[in-house]
């Protein structure tokens, strides 16, 4: 739930909440402050804490974008905005909500995830899908299996997430064992138009080894 709402709107994220009987993710930057909404027949937007403690979702996925971003292109730098998050983490893992910090495939910024209190991180995987898709990703791959294997050992789940499809997935997939979750949007989106829903699920879950 972006402040512009052109990813999901407010009230999207109550009814989603109150229907769904499985796990529920809100992803969106902490920082993120109520805004008035200009667009006929939405509501304001209260702020992203104000949705994630009301809606209370089993994850927070919180990432470092701004309303001038097409979308996210870059995790989190720790040593600036570790601090700031830091409280915000507290106040979320404090109503059992488990929080993700979407980051870049950095060991010291992963360090920094675990001190701050994040329970996860989200790997941001737009650089490995660009190399994947040039054929030359072998040493980027090293870097996410090498990032999430770090992650692993000093105790956090290992998720991840942008620009992951039926093609590169399941390399990504086998280079990280410790994979406990992928966030996929467009290309899912677009594979259930193609596939339609109950193929394109199993698709991904064969991807995932399941």
């Amino acid at each position: 739930p972006r402040p512009d709402q052109r990813h999901i709107r407010v009230q999207d994220c109550y009814e989603l909440a109150d229907m769904l009987a499985v796990e529920f993710n809100i992803e969106g930057n902490p920082f993120a402050p109520a805004m008035a909404s200009d667009r006929p027949g939405l509501r304001d937007y209260p702020g992203f804490m104000a949705i994630a403690l009301a809606v209370a979702p089993a994850q927070c996925t919180l990432v470092p974008d701004g309303n001038a971003q097409l979308t996210s292109d870059h995790g989190f730098d720790l040593e600036k905005d570790g601090e700031r998050l830091r409280p915000i983490i507290r106040q979320l893992t404090g109503r059992g909500i488990r929080v993700s910090l979407f980051m870049d495939p950095v060991e010291h910024q992963i360090r920094l995830a675990r001190e701050v209190g994040a329970d996860r991180i989200e790997l941001y995987t737009g650089p490995y899908a660009t190399a994947h898709s040039s054929g030359h990703c072998q040493d980027v791959l090293a870097r996410y299996s090498d990032a999430a294997r770090f992650a692993a050992s000093i105790g956090l789940g290992v998720n991840a997430g942008h620009d992951l499809n039926l093609d590169n997935l399941p390399s990504f997939a086998e280079a990280l064992p410790a994979l406990r979750e992928v966030s996929i949007g467009h290309a899912f989106t677009v594979d259930c138009i193609e596939r339609g829903l109950a193929s394109t699920v199993r698709a991904y879950q064969q991807c995932l080894g399941k």
